[in-house]
């Protein structure tokens, strides 16, 4: 696709609805931060004005990535990677650390609060495509080079964003690679022995974390620790089962109100549910399923190895976030400390979310145009 020029438009629908989850977006952190904004600074436009401000700074990285040349976009591969693990790095074993909820997660620099996490999702999908592409795994072909070089970076990586810690991050990056292997014609054996070679550890890791230990156990009995850590599941439920089916309406959540921890970031799903009930948030999840199938119709037709293994693992970075921050909130899975794209307050969260659209909006510009002859042959198919 370097060599290539653009011969289509980027793609609306995809564009659209983006648009449409954002807009969404904004509104509900309008909703459910009002509260907190009001009680940290009387201002109950607090978190909106600053969600506000960080969706015009992603618009630009949107349109930055929407029109960046594809033949430099690879270049960035091993830079993205190398200030990834720095600056993971300076986070975990330095005092550079900022620390919230428990977590070391951000680091300040030149006055911009800047979380590595984030940015080490992007640059091992972009990472992860340049090797695949570079080093194609095909059978009869000779896998260690590239997964000698994935690998290991890849247990670094995960390694880091474990110790922050972030259990959420790190099982979407990890996920995100697997996925992106799988385009490849890896056997299948390799992804069935994974699954206890990387799981048994992380299982020894949890139950040795005495904080990751206790949220298992409180996602299998919530209400045994409803006053305690299980305090956040069990409000989230009392959020879903207040809305009912048509919801309470806008900006009359009661879980709001100081009982639902995080309500304007990571569970914010529930007040959705609480203020728009069922059928809002079946309507919200109708829309991130129409996007990423959309994404992924759209990649299929990219020409380029590159171009389709960047959009695999750029829609599905964005899919895998959202299938578990959905599963957090309705109680599927334990507790992980992860946003919804698009939609939870986050600086760095919206800009990278929206980076992402603006290169996957980049790759539907390279799709490839049908035939005149399948054009006029489909068009037939509706005349009388």
């Amino acid at each position: 696709m370097a060599k290539r020029q653009p011969t289509r438009p980027i793609d609306f629908p995809i564009l659209y609805i983006s648009l449409a989850i954002l807009a969404f977006g904004l509104i509900m952190v309008l909703s459910a931060g009002a509260v907190r904004g009001y009680n940290a600074e009387q201002n109950s436009y607090l978190y909106f004005s600053k969600q506000l401000k960080w969706a015009l700074v992603g618009f630009v990285f949107a349109i930055i990535a929407i029109k960046f040349p594809f033949k430099l976009i690879r270049r960035f591969a091993g830079i993205g990677v190398f200030v990834s693990l720095a600056l993971l790095m300076a986070v975990v074993f330095t005092d550079a650390g900022i620390t919230a909820g428990g977590s070391a997660r951000w680091i300040e620099i030149a006055g911009i609060t800047v979380q590595p996490s984030e940015i080490a999702k992007l640059a091992m999908v972009l990472f992860y495509a340049h090797i695949l592409d570079r080093y194609p795994i095909k059978r009869g072909s000779d896998w260690r080079i590239p997964l000698g070089i994935l690998l290991p970076t890849t247990v670094l990586v995960l390694g880091l964003v474990y110790k922050q810690p972030d259990l959420g991050t790190t099982m979407v990056i990890a996920l995100t690679c697997a996925v992106m292997l799988l385009q490849t014609e890896l056997p299948t054996i390799w992804f069935v022995s994974a699954v206890p070679t990387l799981g048994l550890p992380l299982l020894y890791f949890i139950h040795s974390t005495t904080y990751q230990w206790k949220r298992v156990l409180v996602w299998l009995d919530p209400w045994k620790y409803a006053m305690d850590d299980g305090y956040q599941i069990t409000n989230a439920e009392i959020a879903f089962g207040s809305g009912g089916f048509f919801g309470v309406g806008l900006g009359r959540s009661l879980q709001k109100y100081g009982f639902l921890p995080e309500n304007h970031t990571d569970t914010i799903f529930a007040i959705v549910g609480e203020e728009f009930g069922l059928m809002g948030t079946l309507f919200l999840l109708f829309l991130f399923v129409a996007l990423y199938a959309r994404a992924y119709h759209v990649i299929r037709e990219c020409p380029d190895r590159f171009g389709r293994l960047l959009g695999y693992g750029l829609t599905s970075s964005l899919a895998i976030q959202t299938t578990i921050n959905l599963a957090v909130v309705t109680g599927v899975l334990p507790v992980t400390g992860i946003t919804l794209p698009l939609i939870s307050y986050g600086g760095a969260s919206l800009v990278i979310t929206l980076a992402k659209l603006g290169l996957i909006l980049n790759l539907s510009r390279y799709r490839k145009s049908a035939p005149k002859k399948q054009v006029i042959k489909n068009l037939s198919n509706f005349s009388v």
